[in-house]
């Protein structure tokens, strides 16, 4: 899967599961303020997206996240890991 192919199915999922309007979401857009969703949310974020890249998200992964560039880093660094 190529980046934006990995950046795209991201949104989807944003779109879909958290109902976060496509227009807020750029790679430069803060994800914690863009996508406004709590504790929960984001524990349902990491199982939404480890079931659906086959990765592994652990808390530490998250240490550098700030923008959705670096969520889709986050998560095309481990399905390189992994291929």
């Amino acid at each position: 899967m190529d980046k934006a192919s990995i950046y795209q199915k991201i949104n989807e999922i944003l779109v879909e599961e958290f109902e976060v309007d496509e227009e807020i979401i750029s790679p430069e857009a803060s994800l914690k303020e863009s996508l406004d969703l709590d504790s929960l949310d984001y524990v349902d974020l990491v199982v939404i997206i480890e079931s659906n890249f086959g990765v592994k998200l652990v808390e530490a992964d998250f240490d550098g996240v700030v923008t959705f560039q670096d969520f889709y880093n986050v998560v095309e660094q481990k399905m390189a890991v992994r291929n």
